[in-house]
């Protein structure tokens, strides 16, 4: 299964479970873009993250040498 329709399916859940008496497709189509949205959003996050932490480390590591 693929991304885009594991996040329709919980949307559809989310969204049938909200109470609501409308159709679950509104939440489906919800779910779905928050999946593939998601799909792109969190390697970005997660490569800032490392490189963020590297660059600290390195950093760190330059004033440790440094100061001896």
């Amino acid at each position: 299964m693929s991304v885009t329709t594991i996040g329709a399916l919980i949307g559809a859940g989310i969204d049938h479970l909200s109470g609501d008496d409308d159709s679950s497709a509104d939440g489906a189509i919800k779910g779905a873009i928050v999946a593939n949205v998601a799909k792109v959003v969190l390697p970005v996050v997660v490569t800032y993250a490392i490189g963020w932490a590297v660059l600290r480390g390195l950093g760190q590591l330059r004033n440790t040498l440094t100061e001896k």
